[in-house]
Formats: C-alpha cells, structure tokens, sequence
C-alpha cells in the first residue's frame, strides 16, 4: 500500500503530513507564547496532556478502523478514497475530464464546504452534538484545541470526507494539499494569538482568524452557533451564520460549555467519556480567567 502511494503521488504522504503538522504546531506554540490574545485559564502542560491523549486515542482507533475495513478492500481515508476512485474511474471529475487546475479548485472549494456543513451539522444533530462537545468543553483556546477531537468524531470525519472525495473524483495530489491545509489552518485559527487588527481585517475575508473562530467556541448559544469554517471564511458569510465579535470582547467572553465551567474538561478520562454523560447542573461551576503574571 505505501509503495502504491509513493507511486500515485511521488513523495511519502505520512512524512509530509507528519513534518508540516509539527512544524505549523510548533510555529503557532511560539506565537502564542510571544503574542497571547487571552490570559489563560490553565496551565499548558495539564491541557495538553488531555488534548494530546485524545488524540492518540484518535490515532489508535484509526488504526483498528483501518485494519478491519482494508480486509474488505474498502478505501478508509480520503486519499485512499481518491486512488481508489481513480482506479475505478468513479466521480464526476473523473468522467467530465476537466483542466487539471480547474479540478484542483473546484475539489478544494467543494471539500471545504463538505467539511463546513459536517460542522454545522455536529451542532444540529444531538448525536453529533454528543461527541462535538468534547471538542468545545476546553476552556481555553490554544492550537492544541485544534486536535481535542473526540476519536469517534474522527472518524465520522474521516468517511464523510472520503464520501466526498469519491462522489466529485478529486485528484489524490490535491487531497493531500486540502488536508494539509485544513490541518494548518486549524492549528493557526485556534491559537490563541493576538494578531495585528489591520492584518486580521485583511485575512478574514479569505481565511478563518483566531479572534474569527474564537467567537464560535464561546459559552453563549448564539455565538457558539456561528463561525463553523475551518479554512474558507467565505461560507458563514453565504448562509447567514457569521459573526464578526463576541459581545463582551475577547478578553472577557468566557470559552467552553456553559453547563461544563468545572474541572472536569481538563481531564482525559472525563473527556473520552463525556459524550455519554448527561449533562448535570452541578457542573455548572464557573473558573475565573488567570492573569498573565500568574502563568
């Protein structure tokens, strides 16, 4: 299989993927830590310990997914969804034979509204709702949040997008570009990083900010209801669902789950189990913000 990758795309997918995720990461952890947006409400390293263990978990459960289903020669992931589609000659791509650039444009544009409306849908749909929380019980907002994906949700994701993939044909090349640049900019919108006010008003247009998508994880319903874009900000604008700053300003809106202000979000455990809990009043226990000299 990675033979036939490497021959597909002419370079090794897993090591780009890998080498640009930890490199934007890192990136990000830096900015972050040289232009803060907001005080933090949590030490980093506790966080992360949470959010990088759910990940994991999201790895690990991949990798039994993947195991069980390549038995059946079904196509797991989007890229492998795209190989597969080709061989086939399935998607609409693949039969209408199109410029190569204006696919490539056309896959990149349609994916990410796919990946805009799944998120609309995880707000809308109470199953959904039930693992999506897991991602917006964090009470703080760091690039980490960008990987605080319940494992379950990870892989909904990952056969929504290779749905996707196959019914439009999308070139294999430009599913790993897509992917590597909805992985980027959700570690960049994530962050909490103060940029410029004249750079933020030139880039929101175009791409979702970090003040953009903070506004979607606040603890008020109707802010919590806006801003699903991950890279293209364009689609909150078209359907009505886009919100320019949160009420209290981002310094003093409060990030989370309104019934979820305790400590348990910043627990593993509690976090692979939430999307089984009920929600309880008793959680409804807010945390003040920390002051940066407390940091």
């Amino acid at each position: 299989m990675e033979s036939s990758l490497m021959e597909e795309l002419g370079f090794n997918e897993g090591a780009w993927r890998f080498g640009s995720f930890v490199l934007i990461l890192a990136t990000m952890v830096i900015l972050e830590a040289l232009m803060p947006r907001r005080a933090r409400r949590h030490s980093r390293i506790r966080r992360w310990v949470t959010n990088f263990g759910i990940l994991l978990s999201s790895y690990a459960t991949i990798a039994i997914v993947m195991l069980v289903l390549t038995t059946l020669a079904a196509p797991i992931t989007a890229l492998l969804a795209a190989i597969y589609a080709k061989q086939w000659g399935v998607g609409v791509f693949n039969w209408l034979g199109w410029p190569i650039w204006l696919e490539w444009v056309l896959a990149f544009i349609i994916l990410d509204f796919v990946i805009w409306g799944q998120h609309w849908a995880t707000h809308k749909i109470p199953v959904l709702w039930r693992l999506h929380r897991v991602h917006h019980s964090d009470h703080d907002l760091d690039a980490s949040s960008a990987i605080r994906f319940h494992p379950l949700e990870i892989v909904l994701s990952i056969f929504i997008k290779a749905a996707a993939v196959i019914i439009i044909g999308a070139p294999a090349v430009l599913v790993v570009i897509f992917e590597g640049v909805v992985n980027g900019t959700a570690l960049f919108n994530h962050a909490n990083l103060k940029l410029p006010l004249w750079l933020d008003r030139v880039v929101r247009p175009f791409l979702v900010t970090p003040d953009m998508h903070r506004v979607h994880h606040s603890i008020e319903e109707g802010e919590t209801n806006s801003n699903y874009g991950f890279a293209l900000s364009i689609w909150d604008r078209i359907f009505g669902t886009y919100i320019d700053q949160p009420a209290l300003g981002h310094d003093k809106m409060i990030i989370g789950l309104k019934e979820h202000q305790n400590d348990g979000p910043q627990q593993f455990v509690w976090s692979m189990i939430f999307p089984f809990r009920n929600i309880k009043t008793s959680d409804k226990k807010p945390i003040e913000a920390k002051s940066q000299s407390d940091q």
